[in-house]
C-alpha cells in the first residue's frame, strides 16, 4: 500500500472516529450485495407494485410516451414474465436494481423513482471534490471549461504527497478516465433524469463526484483519474478512491414526513445534504433557524446596496414559520429595500406551500397560484372520494367517464387566501436567479414568479429543471386506501420505496394551460457563468442581475393606522425612476377602507407626503388598504391593515 494510501486510510478513520462514517466504496459493496438482494417473490411484488402505480396513478405518463418514445409499462411486464418464467435462475440483486432503474430512468423524471432498499438508503458515494462549469470568450466563442472548486482536504493529504499539493480550488479538469470532462459529463448526464437537455448536463455535473446511492447504483469503478491543469499551467494527473457516506441525519425532515403537499427532487436533496456536510463555506452568516433553507446578506455593487438571498430549500417542516422567518428578514433594519436578488440555483423543492406563500411579498397584484390536475383512472377517483381534500378532483375525475378527458380540472394546492393573505411588504424591484437544477417546487416558485408578474428571471442555464407536479411516497397510497378490505397496494420489501409524481402542475396568467413537466421556465436574461464567478462569490452573476434591478422603478408606500385619538390613515408614498420613465412615477394614491373606497390622493412630483386621512365615525375593526398606481393607471404598490 502506498505512502498515500496509508495516510487517506489513517485520516478515514480519524473522521469515522469524529462521527463521520466514511468508508471506501469496496468495502461498502462487500456488505451491500448480501444485504439487498430480494427473492423472487420479493421481486414480483415491486415489480407488481410500480405497473400498478404507473398505469393507474402516474400522471405523466401520457406526456412521456409521447416526448421520449417509451413504453416503460411494457417493460416492466416483460421484466415481470422473466422472473415468473425464469425459476431459480435469477440475476443478482445488482442487476435486479439496475433493471428497474433503467426503466424509471427512462422517464425522465425525477418526481418518479423507485428508491433501493437498505444498505444503500442514506449512503452516497463521492469523491472529495467539486467541479463546476464556466464559460470563456474567445472572439465571438463561448468556451465552456471546468473548474475544481471545493477540495475536502482531509482526503488529500497534500503533505505526504507533494505533487498534489496542486489539487485545489482553482485548477482545471481536463480529462476524467482518459474522457475528455465534457463528454464524460454528458455520458454521466444520460442516465439521469432531466426532463431536459439543459438538465440532464447539469445533472450529469452535479452528480459526477455525487452519487446518492438511494437513487442510483454505486459508481462501476473503484477509483478515478483526473487529468487536470494547475494554476501554474501544469499538467497533472490524481488518483482518487470513491468513499461512500453514511449520514448520521439518515432522512430530511421532508422526506421523513412524506406529505402530500411536497414536490421534491429526492436526489439533489440527498447531494445538497453531502455537499453542506463536507463542502460549505464556513465564513457564510445563515439564520440558524433556516440554516438548510436561506441566507440573507447585503451586497454592494456600483457604491448601491441591494439584498440577496440564497434560497437553497423549500424543505421545511411548518410553512407558517418558514414565512414568518422570510417575512421577518425582508423587512428588518438595515436590509435593502431598493433591489433584492433572490437565488434559487441549485434549489430541488419542497412544501409547494411554502414557495407559493412567498411570492405575495413582492407584489402590489393578488397572486394567483399554480394549478394541479389528476390523470382521470377509477382508482385516483377512488382514492379522492375517500379525502374531503379531494373531493374538487374527484367530482372532475367521475365526469370523464362521460367526457372522455385525459386530466381532471385543475385546483391549487395552496389557496388562493393563503397566497394573499399577508401581501406585499418588499416595494423595490426584484429579480429571480434559475438554474437547470431549480426543479419541482422550485420550478412552481418560478412559474408563480413569471406568470403573476413579479420580476424578471435571470437564468445561468437556458431553462430550470422542469419538475411540474406533486409527489406521493408509495406510504401516502396505502395510507390513501387503509379502509379499504381489497386494498391494491401492498408493503414493499426491506425499505425499499416507489416515489410518484401524482398531480400535474399547470400554469395560469399569459401561460395558462401549459405544463410545467418538460418545458420548464426560461429566463428572460443568460448569464454565462465566469471564472470570477465560481472563484469569488458569483460576483459576475451578482453584477449582473444588479444592472438589471438598475433600470426598474423603486417604490416605498407606508401606511400606519393612528388611534390616539379619531381613527386616521398616515399615508407615504415615493418613486424613484429614470428620466425617461416619468410616466412610471406614482401618480395617485387611492385608499380604501371596509372595502369601499374612501379618498383618492393626488401625487406631487411622483410622491405623497405625510399625509394623514381621517376614517370618520368608524368603530371595532377597521379594515383598510392603500393601492398607488402610475400614470399608466397601472398599480405599483399597496399596503393594508395586516
Amino acid at each position: 500500500m502506498s505512502d498515500k494510501e496509508t495516510g487517506v486510510r489513517a485520516k478515514l478513520r480519524e473522521i469515522e472516529q469524529a462521527g463521520r462514517a466514511v468508508i471506501p466504496l469496496a468495502a461498502f459493496l462487500r456488505r451491500a450485495e448480501r444485504k439487498s438482494s430480494f427473492s423472487r417473490k420479493e421481486r414480483l411484488r415491486i415489480v407488481d407494485q410500480a405497473l400498478l402505480l404507473l398505469e393507474m396513478n402516474y400522471v405523466h405518463l401520457p406526456l412521456k410516451r409521447a416526448m421520449h418514445a417509451i413504453d416503460p409499462i411494457q417493460r416492466l411486464k416483460l421484466l415481470k414474465f422473466r422472473l415468473e418464467t425464469k425459476g431459480s435462475a435469477m440475476e443478482s440483486g445488482m442487476q435486479f436494481h439496475k433493471r428497474l432503474l433503467t426503466i424509471f430512468a427512462s422517464l425522465r423524471d425525477l418526481h418518479t423513482l423507485y428508491l433501493l432498499p437498505d444498505p444503500f438508503k442514506s449512503h452516497t458515494a463521492f469523491l472529495p471534490f467539486l467541479i463546476e462549469q464556466y464559460f470563456e470568450k474567445r472572439g465571438k466563442k463561448l468556451i465552456d471549461k471546468y473548474l475544481i472548486t471545493r477540495v475536502v482536504d482531509e482526503f488529500i493529504n497534500s503533505d505526504e504527497r507533494p505533487e498534489w499539493v496542486h489539487f485545489k480550488p482553482g485548477a482545471e479538469v481536463l480529462y476524467w478516465n482518459g474522457i475528455p470532462i465534457k463528454r464524460a459529463i454528458e455520458i454521466n448526464g444520460e442516465s439521469q433524469a432531466g426532463s431536459n437537455t439543459e438538465a440532464r448536463f447539469a445533472r450529469g455535473l452535479d452528480n459526477l463526484t455525487i452519487r446518492p446511492l438511494e437513487t442510483s447504483l454505486p459508481p462501476d469503478e473503484t477509483w478515478v483519474e483526473i487529468t487536470y491543469q494547475s494554476r501554474d499551467g501544469e499538467k497533472l494527473s490524481a488518483k482518487l478512491e470513491w468513499l461512500v457516506f453514511d449520514s448520521d441525519e439518515k432522512t430530511p425532515a421532508i422526506l421523513k414526513a412524506k406529505k402530500k403537499r411536497a414536490a421534491i427532487d429526492i436526489k439533489k436533496t440527498r447531494i445538497n445534504q453531502l455537499k453542506r456536510r463536507f463542502f460549505a463555506p464556513r465564513d457564510v452568516r445563515i439564520h440558524k433557524r433556516f440554516e438548510d433553507n436561506f441566507y440573507a446578506e447585503v451586497r454592494k455593487i456600483d457604491g448601491r446596496e441591494f439584498g440577496y438571498i440564497r434560497l437553497f430549500s423549500f424543505q421545511v417542516e411548518k410553512s407558517d414559520d418558514f414565512v414568518a422567518e422570510f417575512k421577518r428578514v425582508i423587512t428588518s433594519t438595515g436590509f435593502p429595500q431598493q433591489g433584492l436578488i433572490i437565488d434559487v440555483r441549485g434549489n430541488g423543492g419542497g412544501r409547494i406551500r411554502a414557495g407559493e406563500r412567498l411570492l405575495q411579498f413582492f407584489t402590489p397584484r393578488r397572486i394567483k397560484p399554480e394549478l394541479f390536475e389528476f390523470i382521470n383512472s377509477p382508482l385516483n377517483l377512488e382514492i379522492c372520494r375517500r379525502d374531503p381534500l379531494y373531493q374538487p378532483w374527484a367530482d372532475s375525475i367521475a365526469e370523464a367517464v362521460t367526457t372522455g378527458a385525459t386530466y381532471s380540472l385543475g385546483f391549487p394546492v395552496t389557496s388562493e387566501n393563503e397566497c394573499n393573505n399577508i401581501g406585499q411588504l418588499y416595494y423595490g424591484p426584484v429579480i429571480l436567479i434559475t438554474d437547470a437544477l431549480s426543479y419541482s417546487t422550485t420550478d412552481m416558485f418560478a412559474a408563480g414568479f413569471q406568470d403573476n408578474e413579479i420580476g424578471k428571471i435571470l437564468g445561468t442555464s437556458d431553462n430550470t429543471g422542469a419538475g411540474g407536479a406533486n409527489v406521493w411516497w408509495y406510504e401516502d397510497f396505502i395510507n390513501a386506501v387503509s379502509r379499504t378490505a381489497m386494498s391494491p397496494f401492498k408493503p414493499l420489501p426491506r425499505n425499499a420505496d416507489l416515489v410518484i409524481a401524482m398531480r400535474r402542475s399547470i400554469r395560469v396568467g399569459r401561460r395558462e394551460g401549459r405544463p410545467l413537466e418538460e418545458l420548464g421556465i426560461a429566463p428572460d436574461h443568460r448569464h454565462y457563468m465566469t471564472k470570477r464567478d465560481l472563484l469569488n462569490r458569483n460576483i459576475d452573476l451578482v453584477s449582473r442581475a444588479a444592472r438589471l434591478l438598475g433600470t426598474k422603478p423603486i417604490y416605498t408606500l407606508l401606511a400606519e393606522l393612528l388611534t390616539d385619538k379619531k381613527p386616521a390613515l398616515s399615508i407615504a408614498a415615493t418613486s424613484k425612476v429614470r428620466p425617461r420613465d416619468k410616466k412610471k412615477r406614482i401618480s395617485h394614491v387611492d385608499i380604501f377602507v371596509n372595502g369601499r373606497p374612501l379618498k383618492t390622493l393626488s401625487a406631487q412630483n411622483g410622491a405623497v407626503r405625510h399625509a394623514t386621512v381621517p376614517l370618520g365615525k368608524l368603530t371595532g375593526d377597521v379594515e383598510w388598504r392603500v393601492e398607488a398606481f402610475d400614470y399608466h393607471n397601472d398599480l405599483v404598490a399597496a399596503a393594508r391593515r395586516r
